[in-house]
């Protein structure tokens, strides 16, 4: 497809990029491939699968952003006629059909400025951690407010509003989506299978790493550009803070009072009661991911355990966040691979 391009970003992705790369070749104008000082061999397969490829000077703080900024730059530069640009993520692939899909919704809605599809996990039955992304990754069809690392882009859009901003260490989609939105453009889920995606989190580090980004880079992006599209930015941060701080804060305060009341066992009464709190919303969240999704007790359980106890990590990335903009840093970098 000669008006589409492809900005694939990575670090040491190995077998991932293998196939990553192999899913977009021969179906666009070009494709750029980001390094971030992958120690693999990923930038030498890369060349050797037809890409042309950009290693960022990793001097200057590495962000997901700032990879797919320089793709697009260089894509641009080298084509300057394309009107759509593919960004995937190094450990995705397409899969057949989905790009000319895209590009055909773009050119029926010259107002969509990006548009994304089904996003599945390759092996969701390897880990629990790996069945939640892919509930994660299914998002509802239509008009939205927020798109991934995975989506097509409309050329004049993305230059309109400046890129992503390289300065956002995690959740830089939403927050350039929200610029979409300001300037009158959409965001659009299509019905359609776009690809796969090789999460690779078999362990409770990871998972728990993986949630203590989102938390920073939800910080992040709320104290800095507002409450986010539809509230997002500002909802996950409140959350976290409700439930790591508010929630035991509470069980103490209300085992006080009732020790003040009835002393010790009203203090274990109503200590307790307010304590089931917890509990009682993992509970509800996964009978809903179960009525909702159709899902087994075998996913759903885990879903409302796991939701619920990602508050800690996403309190501890927001700490994190804090610390660094006292210190005038910003763009951490947090792996879980």
């Amino acid at each position: 497809m000669e008006r589409v391009g492809v900005v694939v970003i990575g670090r040491n992705e190995g077998a991932r990029l293998a196939r990553c790369l192999r899913s977009v070749d021969g179906h666009s104008h070009a494709v750029i491939y980001v390094d971030s000082g992958s120690t693999d061999a990923s930038v030498d397969l890369a060349r050797s699968m037809g890409a042309h490829v950009i290693a960022l000077d990793m001097s200057t703080p590495f962000t997901a952003a700032r990879a797919r900024n320089a793709g697009f730059d260089r894509l641009l530069a080298a084509a300057p006629d394309l009107e759509y640009v593919q960004f995937v993520d190094g450990d995705c692939e397409l899969v057949e059909g989905w790009l000319p899909a895209a590009a055909q919704a773009l050119d029926d809605d010259p107002t969509v400025a990006a548009t994304f599809g089904r996003l599945r996990e390759r092996h969701p039955e390897a880990s629990v951690y790996n069945r939640l992304a892919d509930i994660e990754w299914d998002t509802p069809i239509g008009e939205t407010t927020a798109c991934g690392g995975n989506a097509l882009m409309r050329v004049a859009a993305f230059r309109q509003v400046g890129g992503f901003d390289a300065t956002l260490a995690s959740v830089e989609e939403p927050e350039l989506c929200q610029r979409f939105l300001r300037a009158a453009w959409k965001v659009w889920r299509l019905d359609a299978e776009m690809g796969l995606h090789d999460a690779a989190m078999l362990h409770f580090r990871q998972w728990w790493t993986r949630t203590v980004r989102s938390g920073y880079g939800f910080l992040d992006a709320s104290t800095r550009f507002g409450a986010g599209p539809d509230g997002s930015f500002d909802i996950h941060v409140r959350r976290a803070r409700r439930w790591s701080l508010g929630w035991p804060s509470l069980v103490v305060l209300a085992s006080v009072a009732g020790r003040l009341a009835g002393g010790r066992r009203m203090a274990v009464v109503t200590g307790g009661a307010v304590a089931m709190a917890l509990p009682a919303q993992m509970a509800r969240l996964a009978v809903l991911c179960h009525r909702r999704r159709a899902l087994g007790w075998r996913t759903a359980v885990p879903y409302g355990v796991l939701t619920m106890a990602g508050k800690w990590p996403s309190m501890w990335g927001q700490h994190q966040y804090r610390r660094d903009a006292a210190a005038g840093c910003h763009a951490r970098l947090i792996e879980y691979k």
